[in-house]
């Protein structure tokens, strides 16, 4: 009946505001529905307004979805609101029913309660409260003490903050001394100090974009792909994000216009369909993969038993004469 599905519909957009993330599995096991119930449920949102977003395996509903802002626009809390709200309760009463009830409410709906460590959560949230401050009146800000694994250094870092990423845990930056665009995390930060010099690089400011095979890069190529039946439904499957990038070719093809950040996904989903799929526009994929193929084939031959390759070249000789 149509409750029952309306019930399934508003338990799923529960569950993908939650901080906790879902996979695929997990929330057909727990609402009790297929693959393609889901994956209904889920273009049934974003034909509403809703932006749903898969990171690797996992789905969620952005909080800043068109129909969210305009359902709350009265009563919802920004990030840096929901922020200071956390502090404040952190240092009330914590044996007060009604502090633990808005400390879990904020918790749930702004992933503010990941750290049990209070004073690191309070050093979390200052950082943030800064970079906040700092993105809206385009200022540089010193990054003290930041933890890189990467080099394995502690170090201050003059940067131009301008996009949050991974629900305010990751924050985009233009760093000053290598000139680069980077990702910093949040928890690895000892103190942001806002400075009085504003951006001086904006135009060298780059987003982070993820393609729909989770590729991520600054950068993105424009790729076209013609399929047959078997790929378009393989594609789909996979990778539900491609479907509203589908279009009919024909009576049983289907041409897909994307932009890919990288060529591994793309390459390794056109290679395992080789007769199923044409490129109509990506030099680069087309390159990419005739390198693929090559190396492959060589690497192949090389591992041949002598017999078989003279047995091949033979053959080769005669179908040449």
């Amino acid at each position: 009946m149509r409750h029952n599905q309306l019930d399934r519909e508003l338990s799923l957009m529960l569950m993908l505001t939650e901080s906790k993330p879902y996979t695929v599995e997990q929330l057909c096991e727990r609402l009790d529905i297929s693959r393609r119930s889901l994956y209904y449920y889920l273009e049934f949102f974003k034909d509403y307004g809703f932006t749903v977003e898969k990171r690797g395996p996992h789905y969620r509903l952005d909080r800043n979805s068109p129909f969210f802002a305009k359902l709350l626009r009265t009563v919802h809390f920004t990030e840096d609101e929901a922020v200071a709200m956390r502090r404040l309760l952190d240092r009330a009463d914590s044996s007060n029913i009604q502090v633990r009830h808005l400390k879990q409410k904020l918790d749930r709906f702004y992933d503010l309660g990941i750290l049990g460590d209070v004073e690191l959560r309070e050093q979390m949230a200052a950082c943030v409260g800064t970079l906040y401050e700092a993105i809206k009146q385009k200022n540089k800000v010193v990054i003290h003490g930041y933890s890189s694994s990467h080099s394995g250094t502690r170090a201050d870092r003059v940067v131009e903050p301008f996009l949050f990423l991974s629900d305010n845990s990751e924050v985009r930056c233009y760093e000053m001394s290598s000139r680069m665009n980077k990702t910093f995390k949040v928890a690895r930060m000892t103190s942001v100090e806002m400075l009085a010099d504003g951006w001086e690089h904006e135009d060298c400011h780059r987003q982070m974009f993820t393609d729909i095979f989770m590729f991520s890069g600054e950068e993105r190529t424009p790729v076209t792909l013609r399929l047959d039946r078997v790929a378009y439904n393989l594609l789909g499957e996979e990778h539900p994000a491609a479907r509203p990038l589908l279009a009919p070719d024909g009576d049983s093809h289907w041409q897909c216009r994307l932009e890919v950040c990288s060529l591994v996904g793309v390459g390794r989903f056109v290679m395992g369909l080789l007769d199923h799929i044409e490129i109509i526009e990506g030099d680069s994929l087309k390159d990419y993969i005739g390198a693929k193929v090559s190396g492959y084939r060589a690497r192949l031959d090389s591992q041949a038993t002598p017999g078989v390759r003279h047995a091949e070249k033979v053959k080769a000789d005669g179908e040449g004469e």
